[in-house]
């Protein structure tokens, strides 16, 4: 068996290929999205934080 017959896959190639990449973009995507979403969250508490702490400081004087 040479490359060329390995890349072919005896003419499934198409399918084979699209299954390994469409598989691989899942998986990338299930390993980025919660990154994504923990940072916006992050931020978000971030500037509610920043709020409440300056309408305190604002209700201390």
């Amino acid at each position: 068996m040479n490359w060329s017959e390995f890349f072919h896959m005896g003419g499934y190639a198409f399918y084979v290929w699209s299954a390994w990449g469409l598989t691989a973009l899942v998986l990338l995507w299930q390993f980025i999205q919660p990154k994504r979403r923990n940072a916006k969250i992050r931020r978000l508490l971030k500037r509610q934080l920043a709020r409440q702490q300056s309408l305190n400081d604002d209700t201390d004087l």
